[in-house]
């Protein structure tokens, strides 16, 4: 019989199936369904919210489950009696066992994790599958609480970056720019010099409102953006669009890595520690936001996009499920 797997989808806002608010989510989604695909020929797929907590229903399909899969996004914390991204507590740990990470990473720059949540992640993850990392800083994390079946694979948005991909991606500049920003973390004493700077380095300035507040926080600098429709069917048109030739320059670190998927070069601008230390680790091309000297030069010296992947750590987390 195919598979059954339970995925803890941080893409959906509800068990009902409502999008997240932050469609950076859907696009994680979307390649760990891929993922999946590539996994396993053939597989029964039930798909549960990170966001919201787990009750009877839920957890009756959890039982029916041979695998039980958090997919991405920074669903980790150092205290998480006080904030859980991941709606699971000390209620789940007699009911939720052997969960397996799939490039999940940690919230923030954070001290070492509590007591508190050094016992619930040991209480909940697997501890004979390999876990999948977002990075080396979420690895020291649960290393920290001895947590070692782990590898850094990066996010599984990024997993089909191949040398081969990224060489279809333009060395030189664009004729225009998509802008993307950052609800959560408002600073137009920042972004509108950024903006500005692209207005006036390319010919059109088109925006993708990825968060539920971005598109307000965008007009409200009335400046003369091109608006695209807030959709992921919407982005990728724009996207798959090749008489429009395109860079991509904003602090959305899913929607920049979207636009590599689709061969747009792109320059991620970092805000917190999410596509900072993958940075670090691939050398995703990445700034940060403050960086507008940095920014400019990316613009007018144009460089091939270079990603390194652990292929091997990829590899072996796939692996594990051919037994």
């Amino acid at each position: 019989m195919p598979p059954r797997i339970c995925l803890l989808n941080p893409g959906i806002q509800n068990h009902a199936g409502a999008l997240s608010h932050n469609l950076g989510d859907v696009i994680i989604f979307d390649a760990v369904r891929e993922q999946f695909a590539e996994i396993w020929p053939d597989f029964h797929l039930d798909i549960l919210s990170t966001h919201e907590e787990l009750g009877p229903a839920q957890y009756k399909v959890i039982r029916q489950s041979d695998y039980v899969i958090v997919g991405g996004s920074n669903l980790l914390s150092s205290n998480m009696n006080h904030y859980n991204q991941w709606k699971v507590s000390w209620r789940d740990l007699y009911r939720l066992r052997n969960v397996i990470l799939m490039g999940v990473g940690w919230w923030q720059y954070q001290k070492a994790p509590n007591l508190y949540t050094a016992l619930l992640l040991h209480g909940v993850l697997s501890k004979r599958h390999i876990h999948s990392l977002r990075d080396e800083y979420t690895v020291h994390k649960l290393r920290r609480i001895g947590i070692r079946n782990i590898v850094n694979t990066s996010c599984p948005t990024m997993w089909k970056l191949s040398p081969d991909r990224l060489r279809t991606v333009p060395a030189e500049r664009a004729n225009n720019v998509l802008f993307m920003v950052t609800d959560y973390n408002l600073r137009p004493d920042i972004d509108r010099p950024i903006a500005e700077l692209l207005l006036e380095s390319y010919e059109g300035v088109f925006v993708w409102p990825q968060g539920s507040g971005d598109e307000e926080y965008l007009r409200s600098f009335n400046l003369p953006f091109i608006f695209v429709e807030r959709s992921l069917a919407a982005l990728d048109r724009l996207l798959e669009d090749r008489t429009i030739s395109l860079d991509y320059i904003g602090t959305r670190l899913h929607g920049g890595v979207r636009c590599l998927q689709f061969a747009r070069r792109s320059l991620i601008l970092f805000i917190d520690n999410r596509a900072e230390t993958i940075a670090r680790d691939t050398k995703l091309p990445a700034l940060a936001r403050t960086d507008l000297d940095g920014i400019r030069d990316w613009i007018n010296h144009p460089k091939p996009t270079r990603v390194e992947l652990d292929q091997g750590a990829i590899a072996a987390w796939r692996a594990q499920f051919d037994e």
